[in-house]
């Protein structure tokens, strides 16, 4: 391959334009001795690429010779911090479980129509508590129909468009 052709695929690769094929041809190209010396650093480059990719690794101990290579060059001791991590990952949980709690607890009592009291020494009084809450319940239902009744004619309203439709479908055109 002439020096041209090599040149327009560098031009190419550093354009981040190449193709698979394109690039392991250039790789192909500078690991051969016979590179001109003006793409004498480049060439040096792909063969840094190629073996750096060639490497393999295998020391199971990396992390631990790592760790004591830092804390060789630092002249401390490491800390781990993971344990202090997980701490405060479960603290912050249980305290926003603790803060939603109060906070419903907070709202469901502002929210409550209807007042507690001791009912349980008044007949009289547990009567009309009682009564209250019915009556509450009977207007949400009463409520509740009339949406019902709405719901009825719009689907009663949809069917019989459906129904002309489908008799327009299968009325014989002339």
């Amino acid at each position: 391959m002439d020096s041209k052709q090599i040149e327009q695929l560098l031009e190419k690769y550093w354009n981040a334009e190449t193709s698979l094929e394109e690039e392991q041809e250039l790789h192909r190209y500078f690991q051969t001795n016979g590179v001109p010396d003006t793409l004498q650093e480049t060439a040096e480059l792909f063969r840094y690429f190629t073996h750096e990719k060639n490497k393999t690794f295998t020391d199971s101990d990396f992390d631990k010779r790592v760790t004591k290579h830092i804390g060789q060059r630092q002249g401390g001791k490491v800390i781990r911090m993971t344990n202090w991590f997980q701490i405060a990952r479960v603290a912050a949980g249980v305290l926003v479980l603790v803060a939603a709690v109060y906070l419903i607890g907070q709202e469901v009592r502002k929210s409550s129509p209807i007042e507690i009291a001791d009912t349980e020494t008044d007949p009289q009084l547990a009567f009309e508590e009682t009564k209250k809450a019915l009556l509450m319940i009977s207007k949400s239902f009463n409520k509740a129909q009339q949406e019902v009744v709405k719901i009825n004619l719009l689907n009663e309203a949809q069917q019989k468009i459906e129904r002309k439709s489908a008799e327009g479908e299968n009325k014989p055109s002339i």
